[in-house]
């Protein structure tokens, strides 16, 4: 009898460890002590950002290497952290094959609710279908995607923007006939588009004005640097202005129109913190401010009031603010 007790608590034992090995989520339940498990679900409900009693959100960003995004993300932690939510962002890389996959593992996951910013308007659809299939509302923050099926949108109107930008400069240069290069964001995304134009909307009106040059810079401060070094090598003095679709791109030809001590005004649109300084120190005429903070409270608040099964606006608009000489104090401790 004793062999035969011995041989039934192994076989129940090697029952256990199997189970254990699989994460058995009923087992859990009956309140196992098995280590090894144990570890395993830690680990898997911290990388799914289990919940603390309230709801969980994940938000997945075109990139987190920008100032921008990096507010959106940190707005997000600290606004989730206030109210009692779980939060996990994602960097998309600016790829968004990387997207989709980023938005099926918080599918995977099971969290109440999703915040997207897409790298690209077209390519990122797939993110909105997976996600309504599933179940789980999905809004976009700050860029769009063109997928009708998205739960909502809150972001600030970039065509306006771009007209907003571009009649500053005028003003600011105080004539009709100029030349001016174009530092454009990532092709494709809504931000770039929308932005390019609002621009061209405003040069309809002033026939004069010459585009020398437009190129992406990919809202990349470096990459506009080398750009900017190379249409000054190509028209020299004929460049009279930038006209930049964020500021780090206007940041960037800043670099390099100071390295041959050359006087040409920029603009740009966002307002990160180097921006604020410059414009104070005239590196920058303005900065079109963009409320990262408002976006995505916005977009948080608007996904999970949909997760409580809620009726919600399909557009909430954050108005831009241009940052002037005048009135560039009041953003310098803005965030």
């Amino acid at each position: 009898m004793k062999k035969k007790s011995v041989a039934m608590l192994l076989t129940a034992a090697m029952a256990v460890s199997m189970f254990a090995g699989c994460g058995s989520k009923e087992e859990s339940a009956s309140g196992s002590t098995a280590k090894s498990e144990a570890a395993e679900e830690t680990k898997e409900e911290t990388a799914a950002g289990e919940k603390k009693g309230g709801k969980t959100v994940g938000a997945t960003y075109y990139t987190l290497q920008t100032e921008f995004c990096m507010r959106m993300d940190n707005a997000a932690k600290k606004w989730a952290e206030e109210n009692g939510v779980t939060y996990t962002g994602y960097d998309g890389n600016n790829d968004a094959a990387k997207q989709l996959e980023q938005v099926e593992t918080m599918i995977a996951q099971g969290v109440d609710a999703i915040v997207l910013n897409p790298q690209d308007a077209d390519a990122c659809s797939a993110c909105v279908d997976v996600a309504v299939e599933a179940g789980i509302p999905i809004v976009g923050v700050n860029t769009m995607v063109n997928n009708e099926n998205l739960t909502g949108y809150v972001g600030s109107q970039d065509v306006g923007a771009g007209e907003e930008i571009m009649q500053y400069m005028i003003d600011y240069m105080g004539k009709d006939e100029f030349n001016i290069v174009v530092l454009e964001g990532p092709m494709g995304q809504s931000a770039q588009l929308q932005r390019w134009e609002g621009i061209n909307n405003v040069l309809a009106e002033y026939p004069k004005i010459k585009i020398l040059a437009y190129n992406t810079a990919n809202w990349s401060r470096s990459e506009a640097q080398s750009l900017m070094e190379t249409w000054l090598n190509e028209h020299g003095d004929e460049i009279d202005a930038v006209v930049a679709e964020n500021d780090e791109m206007a940041l960037g030809a800043r670099v390099a129109i100071d390295e041959l001590s050359l006087d040409i005004p920029c603009i740009g649109i966002d307002g990160i913190t180097d921006a604020v300084t410059a414009v104070g120190n005239g590196s920058m005429i303005a900065s079109d401010f963009q409320d990262a903070e408002g976006q995505i409270i916005g977009a948080l608040e608007l996904a999970l009031s949909a997760a409580d099964g809620n009726d919600v606006e399909k557009e909430k608009w954050i108005p831009f603010q241009m940052i002037t000489p005048d009135n560039y104090t009041e953003y310098v401790d803005r965030y």
